[in-house]
């Protein structure tokens, strides 16, 4: 909701401020189990207990930062991410100690993590989900879509003084524009006195997840080439975790297997020419959840329709969980697709849309992936209106491309197997 004027409101909660949950998370999550150490059999400093106390506090530590992480990215409520990042501290230390072979108190550590995870939550609720951010706005520029957006309480200031953007988390300003010289003043002093100042397009990338299809410029984007190194990192962690949950996936691909040969005549798989990293052409498999009809126009036959009635029983609840993606494992091993990255297309399609949309084909500067960012966001898609729009998110991918960023779709790819969004 967009506001010229804030009404007056109390200055935020202790409870919502990073300094008060991480002391509290350590106070509840690290000392008070070792406290509890002292009325039930063992001492507070024998190895185990000040082991136990020291990984608890790491552990927090990690958590917190994975959330600081993570939170910067739009469509994400805290609440999705408190659970996993605690886990992973809290898994981390204990892989540790089991490497190590170090002495630890095991109740001690059960406890830290049930309490550090209570405490976040038990917040979470009284305080931080009632909380909207406040952004003030310099009133020069595009900043019209931005105050648009109803997530964020806009104030637009009407005078260069940081005292009218004190109740405010940060400040907004359209850098490209021609700043009259007391505002560039007013922003200058404000990053002086440790205030946010976004710059307007990345502000409006940050809280749609999209980004706007202008052009392809290092001024845009920054680079038009992706990290590198989290590239490789990233396709050799693809590769190890499909070798190692194959064992486990095989014997539910087998169901499934044969769950559709009962259901339909035809083939199990599906294969299909795609268009993959760089451009190049890779045989995508999937589970087959249609009928096997002849459909003249190649590139009707490769769109999908809301209630397609080529869709089968076991077809339609394998699009719903998403299972009908099993297959894609093996182009995870033989490096072609990832588990996370931008969905791959059908060649004709892919033609049809670089046809349409010349700067389409960037999408494949990363691999292709079984889940992205526009597959939770957006769900599927075909016509042209709607490829440009997953374009943007697609884009903000690449752009932000980053394990946080993973993590993100990884957990919401989560949420959308069990509400079916987007599914056809």
């Amino acid at each position: 909701m967009r506001h010229d004027r804030l009404p007056r409101v109390r200055n935020r909660s202790l409870l919502t401020r990073k300094r008060f949950v991480f002391a509290g998370a350590l106070a509840t999550g690290a000392l008070l189990p070792w406290a509890l150490r002292g009325p039930l059999p063992g001492r507070l400093l024998e190895a185990a207990s000040t082991n136990a106390l020291w990984a608890n506090a790491i552990a927090i530590g990690i958590a917190f930062w994975m959330r600081l992480s993570i939170e910067t990215y739009p469509g994400i409520r805290r609440s999705y991410v408190i659970l996993p990042s605690a886990l992973t501290g809290h898994g981390l230390t204990l892989v540790w100690f089991t490497m190590t072979r170090l002495p630890y108190d095991r109740l001690a550590l059960t406890l830290g993590f049930l309490f550090h995870v209570v405490w976040l939550y038990l917040l979470y609720v009284y305080a931080e989900r009632r909380v909207r951010r406040r952004i003030a706005v310099v009133p020069y520029g595009e900043t019209a879509a931005l105050t648009a957006i109803e997530e964020v309480d806009w104030l637009t200031l009407s005078r260069p003084q940081l005292h009218d953007a004190r109740r405010c988390d940060a400040i907004v300003a359209d850098f490209s524009a021609d700043l009259p010289d007391e505002w560039e003043a007013f922003l200058a002093d404000a990053a002086l006195a440790g205030r946010i100042v976004y710059q307007v397009k990345q502000l409006s990338e940050s809280l749609s997840g999209r980004v706007e299809l202008e052009h392809l410029s290092e001024n845009s984007f920054g680079s038009l080439l992706p990290a590198r190194g989290y590239f490789y990192l990233k396709a050799a962690g693809d590769f190890l975790f499909a070798v190692a949950i194959l064992p486990f996936v095989l014997p539910l691909m087998a169901g499934i297997a044969l769950a559709i040969r009962a259901d339909s005549p035809g083939t199990i798989l599906f294969r299909q020419k795609r268009v993959g990293h760089a451009g190049k052409l890779i045989t995508v498999y999937k589970f087959r959840t249609m009928r096997e009809v002849t459909v003249e126009n190649a590139r009707v036959a490769a769109m999908t329709s809301d209630d397609d009635d080529r869709i089968t029983r076991v077809g339609g609840t394998l699009r719903m969980l998403r299972l009908d993606e099993l297959p894609q494992i093996l182009n995870i091993l033989k490096w072609e697709m990832s588990w996370i990255g931008p969905r791959p297309e059908a060649e004709v399609l892919s033609i049809w849309y670089t046809s349409e949309i010349p700067f389409y084909r960037y999408r494949h500067v990363v691999k292709p992936g079984i889940s992205g960012w526009a597959q939770v966001n957006q769900g599927h898609v075909a016509q042209v209106d709607e490829v440009h729009r997953k374009l943007q998110y697609d884009f903000y991918y690449i752009k932000y491309f980053s394990p946080w960023l993973d993590l993100l779709i990884l957990l919401r790819t989560i949420k959308t197997m069990l509400n079916g969004f987007g599914a056809r």
